[in-house]
């Protein structure tokens, strides 16, 4: 996931050092400097930092380097947000305990403990690891009888051994993606969701700009603000999902510091708007950030493969047929049923001046 992020600084001339388990980098052979370390471990890779004198750090689309980045920043006094507001935007429980603080719009929670009771909750539920992303270990509970096996499950995926339960909000999805400096955020995009029906709810597309109604949108825009504020995030992008009731309402279902995954924050956003995101990652981990300018009004979007969207295989093979499709791979012969967004076998990514439909 940080390839993009690797490209974009050796494109503007920065001398990259890349932090990552040796198997499966790719980064390995592009960033000057590859260093067969795990992103979790913090000193030492201070201390190599420390030993090369870096001028900045940062992570695209991964929760898991977020606190490392804000450590390593915070001990050599580079620009980052605190260590406490990075765990806090990388474990829901945290997260949702400062949404409760700050009135933000977001469900009913509990952390599944030794000690933990739903009797107050409304059914369904939906349990997640507190750390984990790409929608692994996330199950929908409509009977109670499927709750503790709910919770083994998410507990197993999540680095911690810990798992969150929530009062599933229903509706529509939508992402927000922003970039935040010196505590101002600046909101650049709404991405449209579709996922995989219950119980596990994978990403299968990504569209920009969103299609919901403007004040439902103004909602939105409204609560990211107050969520990137109770998670005093003052200099990273960020991705914020949300579920949409029928009714309007609108409810923060988590907030990551960095980048969105799956070509959001990477292609989508610059498909769409024009905004350079990837640039301007670097440039807010450089002190050299410039407010963004959005000058495109385009669509954009993404479409993955998997057993449940097999009709697309032909599209992905074809792509040279399609003027609007600008990028096509298939990672994986085989296609799966998909439980979560690593069983994806393939994508291709579009702009247009009007949203691409099948």
């Amino acid at each position: 996931m940080q390839l993009p992020l690797v490209l974009k600084a050796k494109e503007t001339g920065i001398e990259t050092h890349c932090f990552a388990w040796e198997e499966g980098a790719v980064c390995k052979e592009i960033a000057d400097y590859f260093y067969p370390i795990s992103i979790l471990d913090k000193e030492v890779i201070l201390g190599i930092c420390k030993q090369v004198g870096i001028n900045g750090i940062t992570t695209i689309a991964s929760d898991a380097a977020v606190p490392t980045v804000s450590f390593v920043a915070n001990e050599m006094k580079l620009i980052g947000n605190k260590v406490e507001d990075a765990l806090a935007a990388t474990d829901k429980y945290m997260m949702r305990q400062r949404f409760e603080e700050f009135s933000v719009s977001s469900p009913k929670f509990v952390i599944a403990d030794e000690n933990y009771s739903v009797e107050n909750f409304r059914i369904p539920l939906i349990v997640k690891p507190t750390d984990r992303s790409g929608s692994r270990g996330v199950k929908k509970i409509e009977d109670l009888k499927q709750l503790s096996e709910a919770v083994k499950r998410a507990q197993n995926e999540s680095f911690s051994h810990q798992a969150i339960i929530e009062e599933y909000v229903s509706g529509s999805e939508v992402s927000v993606e922003s970039i935040s400096w010196e505590g101002k955020h600046y909101i650049l995009a709404i991405t449209d969701k579709v996922t995989t029906e219950e119980p596990y709810f994978v990403e299968l597309q990504h569209h920009q700009p969103s299609q919901l109604p403007n004040e439902v949108q103004q909602k939105i825009k409204h609560e990211t603000l107050k969520a990137l504020d109770a998670l005093n995030v003052i200099y990273s992008a960020s991705h914020a999902e949300f579920k949409i009731t029928s009714e309007g309402e609108v409810y923060v279902i988590e907030v990551g510091a960095r980048m969105g995954g799956d070509f959001i924050g990477s292609h989508l956003v610059k498909l769409s708007t024009g905004y350079d995101f990837l640039k301007g990652v670097i440039d807010v981990a450089l002190g050299d950030f410039e407010a963004p300018k959005l000058n495109k009004t385009l669509c954009s979007g993404v479409y993955f493969l998997c057993k449940e969207t097999e009709d697309i295989e032909n599209i992905i093979q074809n792509s040279e047929k399609y003027p609007e499709i600008i990028e096509a791979e298939i990672t994986d012969s085989e296609l799966h049923n998909i439980q979560c967004s690593a069983d994806r076998s393939g994508y291709f990514i579009y702009q247009a001046k009007k949203r691409f439909k099948l």
